[in-house]
């Protein structure tokens, strides 16, 4: 056995640097165990050693680096692993879609259409004061009549027209244009007096009227719907049709009040 010599000690035995609970039996060295440390002594679970392969993220989603960063390392730029917020609404909105389609579709028509009010009476209604009544009708009347008829009649033309591609979106096109919109606008129209306390008016009113209002409505919707149906997905043609509905809605809530 060979030692070096600075490690040898009184009576020829190797001597340690350290703690002296070391002890040398012949040319065998031990090491007597180490008791407990205090975490254990005062009942503590002693932590766990650091693996350096893992990584901890601090909860929540990393906006602009800072609340998602990695701790002890370097954060990326941007919002590391978060979603951004537009990203992030509409994984929401699709969630839903797919868990509650008619939920989803009524309270989008709803808000859709109540800003279609309100752009027609801050926009052409200048003249009048604002009508939070006119509102309410047209915000329920989108949740409770305009997204649930949408919803069912898509899930109609989508029975009736199985197949995909331009000649089919041509066909949706046309039942959805030149049957159910003269329906459809009649009733909107006739609900909105109804509501409003004009009943009595609406047979005039559709005789007067009618025809222009869906003539106006061809020029907007045959074209688009003629791309919804044949070129977007089935679940997000109530969401495309209601988005164009934002326009079309700010003429519609003038023309049902004038």
């Amino acid at each position: 056995m060979v030692v070096t010599a600075g490690l040898l000690g009184p009576a020829g035995r190797v001597s340690l640097p350290g703690p002296s609970n070391n002890a040398v039996f012949g040319s065998r060295l031990f090491r007597k165990p180490v008791g407990p440390g205090p975490s254990a002594r005062l009942g503590r679970k002693p932590l766990a050693p650091r693996n350096p392969n893992t990584t901890c993220f601090d909860s929540g989603g990393g906006s602009g680096g800072g609340a998602g960063a990695l701790r002890g390392y370097s954060g990326g730029s941007g919002g590391g692993s978060g979603r951004s917020g537009a990203a992030g609404l509409w994984a929401a909105y699709t969630t839903l879609l797919a868990k509650k389609p008619l939920l989803t579709k009524s309270v989008t028509a709803g808000v859709l259409n109540g800003l279609g009010d309100v752009l027609a009476q801050v926009t052409v209604d200048k003249h009048r004061d604002f009508d939070f009544k006119r509102l309410a009708i047209f915000a329920f009347l989108g949740v409770a009549m305009i997204g649930p008829m949408l919803h069912a009649w898509y899930g109609v033309l989508g029975r009736v027209v199985t197949s995909t591609g331009p000649k089919a979106g041509l066909m949706r096109m046309v039942l959805d244009q030149f049957v159910a919109a003269p329906f459809f606008i009649g009733s909107v129209v006739a609900a909105v007096m109804v509501l409003e306390g004009h009943g009595e008016q609406v047979g005039p009113k559709l005789r007067r009227d009618l025809f222009s209002i869906v003539r106006s409505n061809w020029a907007l919707w045959v074209p688009f719907q003629f791309l919804n149906f044949g070129y977007i997905p089935a679940q997000f043609q109530v969401l495309a049709a209601n988005c164009v509905a934002l326009v079309w809605n700010v003429y519609l809530s003038y023309a049902s009040h004038n």
